[in-house]
């Protein structure tokens, strides 16, 4: 693995244009290759470097996932590594427990992203650490990590987790990263005759066993995550809440014995497997947990107290599935990973409002599609460009509507106390498609935008700023500066989004430097992903946007007057904002 990051690190221009070491590059190799950030959001993440306080990248990740990343990156070449990255990491987590005299003592680079993990923590977002290494730990070393691990897991005050990025684990994570599929895993599992049953549902075999808590450390793949290449989702760490409450069970005596009845069980897929004559010893290939990820790799970091003897741990319910169908499998992994927590937008997914909208855009658009669920996919007879999906549809009304881009990225807030004011039937069905069009225009001209940096590797935000921008180059070129267009209103300005989104983009821009230019003046550490989050952006972008209308008229040209004759609608196609307080 090693050699193979390093050839591609001197291959790619942009490591070697943009970071001046292998230990910078590893990390933004890691960003781009394996976490599929794109160049500028990997830039934007990198805080290595001059004072850097242990600290080689911090990654704020926005929408559902909810989650700050905070990576220590160690390139070195495939031999064992003392405790010393460990050290470091825990001297950044000792040191993030005090974020203002952090930021004052830290590079400016790293009090930027120290200022956008500030405002996550504040919205309860998870913290996870991950040391980054192509070496490996040595015994004393891993001695400490565990340790480690624990210490920051239960801590009151920063609860992280602490995950151990290895090659093992960089190759199964690179592997998902590309689609690729890993060796398979075959085991050996002891099974207690009267407590495992083989049978047959739907044509398929299927056998269901009560194992012990502490045989499960016995399965191969959870270290290295080989074991869940076909989860939905990998390990959150013990610092995870759900995590933590699996764990403050196992460590419980009075509580572990009854883990089997607190638990919904794991669910594994396999291309074959055996039970013995005697039904003590199954036999399984090609094993792959596609619903248990977080329970196993719990009771794995756990493993210091579950493996304790004279302890009475509790059972866990195993349901291995033969499946050679690739297809199903992938089916079963979606449906069966209904442990997640029930998120605001699920519980709208059938809601009557939402309902009302899907009928009345399908109705009208053709070959349009709303989607409501978490999950579903786009019929193959309706047309993609018409296809609108209720976050989006969300995120779009509460920046154009309402008139707030800054929370389109709380989606929590977007399907709770916001949903009735955004998901209501006054917006006609060509609006809806009218806002559609122009967040496609914005994303198919999105790389070709000269957006400043720091603000587009915040795309998730930037994007919905754009929209609410348009909004308003539309207000003011109308003379209607205190409304909102009807954007079914402005459908014939679209085969101007080219220059249009020029207008906008300029307007974004000149908004950052004035907002830095403020917070520099107040001696205030700025955070471009925090300023997108904020009231001051709109206001911000209101005023340059105004500006730039009295420009473009000013001029007169005949290379701006049909783009401004698109963007001036009559005063009827306005109304009033949407009140998002």
């Amino acid at each position: 693995m090693y050699e193979q990051i390093l050839k591609e690190m001197q291959a790619d221009s942009f490591y070697k244009d943009n970071f001046p070491n292998d230990g910078q590059r590893f990390v933004a190799w890691y960003l781009h290759r394996v976490l599929l950030m794109d160049v500028h959001q990997t830039k934007a993440a990198i805080t290595d470097g001059a004072n850097d306080k242990q600290i080689d990248a911090i990654v704020v990740e926005d929408g559902e996932e909810r989650l700050i990343r905070i990576i220590q990156g160690k390139f070195v070449k495939p031999e064992p590594i003392d405790a010393e990255p460990l050290r470091e990491v825990l001297s950044a987590w000792t040191r993030l427990k005090d974020l203002p005299r952090l930021q004052l003592e830290c590079s400016g680079k790293l009090a930027e992203r120290l200022e956008a993990m500030r405002v996550g923590l504040q919205d309860e977002y998870d913290v996870q650490f991950e040391l980054l290494t192509t070496g490996q730990l040595s015994p004393a070393a891993v001695t400490d990590f565990n340790a480690f691990k624990t210490e920051m897991a239960e801590d009151t005050e920063l609860s992280a987790g602490l995950t151990l990025v290895d090659t093992a684990l960089l190759e199964t994570r690179l592997s998902e990263a590309e689609q690729r599929d890993l060796p398979e895993l075959s085991c050996e599992i002891e099974v207690d005759p009267d407590r495992c049953l083989v049978c047959n549902e739907g044509n398929i075999r299927v056998v269901l066993a009560l194992l012990p808590v502490e045989r499960c450390l016995k399965l191969p793949g959870i270290a290295d995550g080989k074991l869940f290449r076909r989860n939905v989702r990998q390990s959150l760490g013990i610092g995870n809440k759900v995590n933590k409450a699996l764990r403050a069970t196992l460590v419980n005596p009075e509580r572990a014995p009854y883990f089997f009845f607190f638990h919904n069980g794991i669910t594994a897929l396999c291309k074959s497997f055996n039970l013995s004559a005697d039904k003590k010893l199954l036999k399984v290939r090609a094993l792959s947990v596609v619903n248990g990820c977080q329970s196993l790799s719990t009771i794995y970091a756990t493993s210091g107290k579950v493996a304790q003897n004279g302890q009475a741990h509790g059972s866990v319910l195993f349901r291995f599935y033969e499946i050679s169908q690739y297809d199903l499998g992938e089916a079963i992994s979606i449906n069966t990973n209904s442990q997640t927590a029930v998120k605001p937008r699920d519980l709208r997914s059938n809601d009557r409002f939402m309902r009302e909208i899907k009928k009345r855009y399908e109705a009208v658009v053709p070959g349009a599609y709303f989607i409501t669920k978490r999950g579903e996919e786009r019929p193959a007879d309706r047309d993609a460009a018409n296809c609108v999906d209720s976050p989006d549809y969300a995120k779009m009304v509460i920046s154009w509507q309402c008139q707030r881009p800054n929370l389109a990225t709380n989606e929590t807030r977007l399907f709770d106390e916001l949903y009735k004011t955004l998901f209501h039937s006054e917006l006609d069905p060509q609006s809806i498609l009218a806002l559609r069009m122009w967040l496609g225009e914005i994303d198919k001209q999105w790389a070709q935008l000269d957006i400043n940096e720091a603000v587009k590797a915040v795309k998730g935000a930037a994007r919905f700023h754009m929209m609410f921008i348009i909004s308003q180059l539309v207000a003011h070129a109308s003379n209607q500066s205190d409304k909102v267009p009807l954007p079914s209103a402005t459908m014939g300005a679209i085969k101007y989004s080219g220059m249009i989104l020029a207008q906008a983009k300029q307007c974004l821009n000149q908004s950052l430097l004035q907002a830095v230019a403020q917070s520099t003046a107040a001696g205030k550490v700025f955070s471009p992903q925090n300023w997108l989050k904020s009231r001051g952006a709109v206001s911000d972008e209101q005023l340059v946007a105004g500006t730039i209308v009295n420009v473009l008229r000013s001029l007169n040209t005949p290379e701006f007057a049909p783009i401004m004759a698109s963007i001036s609608i009559p005063a009827d196609k306005f109304s009033f904002r949407w009140s998002a307080e």
